[in-house]
């Protein structure tokens, strides 16, 4: 099923009087980036939590948030580093004497520095924490995926839609390459009575010229190649695993097919539909960088 690269998840848990929430968000990324953010007692837990997202995410850029709440029996402490304390207020007064100001050293010029005052780490193991944290980080990586894939959904019918106009505009210009070789006959058989002034002389002549008219112009082969990347596209929409990548690399051969189809084609309403068909195009490929 095709998958959006954002999405939003969130999981909670419970062990003893500890709660443990977890957040994942996730945005377009051309690989896999998986970011955990944890509180620092739990940090021997970050690369088990990120090897588990990567069970869930093949592409984007995944960020993990996991926060822990006390039950109401364990208040919060809060720890004073006495020594950084000490040393900021020498630094301080240094600081003071050597540009000559005046003015005392507060108590908040002192507590708003940075590592002063921290959150003291609650006790127990995390180890025996993680069946409770990896419940909550599972619930929000299928809480991600769901979203996901309803993204994905949406997108898929969008993309398809565009898809199927692509395909109408490739049988529209097929259908006129007969009718662009006519025009040119007709065009080149009027040009030569007006300069000779009167009907044309060689008809083999012209025949020749409009045989290589045609060869120059020959647009079959791409219109063929259109054709099947067109086919192998709309497979890619509806297979398993990460397909963005390999979307937006069939993107590049089908502007290069039709780019080629615009050069050769000397006629004003294929050409017009080669315009429209680079419109349709672009916003696929805009829709494209959002599937996984």
């Amino acid at each position: 099923m095709l998958r959006s690269m954002t999405g939003y998840g969130h999981g909670e848990a419970q062990y003893l009087e500890k709660r443990f929430a977890v957040e994942i968000r996730a945005v377009n990324h051309r690989y896999r980036e998986v970011m955990v953010r944890l509180p620092r007692h739990m940090m021997v837990l970050e690369d088990r939590m990120r090897k588990c997202v990567q069970e869930y995410v093949l592409r984007g850029r995944v960020e993990v948030y996991c926060t822990v709440e006390e039950g109401k029996g364990r208040a919060n402490t809060v720890k004073v580093d006495k020594n950084l304390a000490v040393a900021y207020y020498k630094a301080m007064e240094e600081v003071r004497d050597y540009l000559g100001l005046s003015g005392d050293i507060r108590i908040e010029h002192l507590v708003s520095q940075p590592g002063l005052l921290v959150m003291e780490d609650p006790g127990g193991d995390p180890e025996e924490w993680w069946p409770a944290v990896e419940d909550a980080l599972r619930q929000a990586c299928r809480g991600l995926v769901a979203m996901r894939e309803t993204e994905g959904a949406a997108l898929r019918s969008d993309v398809a839609e565009k898809v199927s106009r692509l395909e109408a505009l490739v049988q529209d210009i097929s259908v006129r390459v007969p009718e662009m070789v006519r025009i040119y006959q007709e065009r080149l058989n009027r040009r030569i009575e007006e300069l000779t002034g009167g009907p044309l002389v060689d008809p083999a002549r012209l025949a020749q010229e409009v045989a290589f008219f045609a060869e120059r112009s020959d647009i079959s082969e791409e219109l063929v190649r259109l054709n099947s990347h067109l086919a192998q596209f709309e497979h890619l929409l509806d297979a398993e695993g990460a397909v963005g990548r390999t979307l937006d690399f069939l993107i590049q051969e089908i502007y290069r097919e039709i780019n080629t189809v615009g050069s050769k084609a000397q006629n004003e309403i294929i050409t017009g539909r080669v315009v429209d068909f680079k419109g349709e195009l672009e916003k696929i490929r805009e829709q494209i960088q959002n599937i996984e």
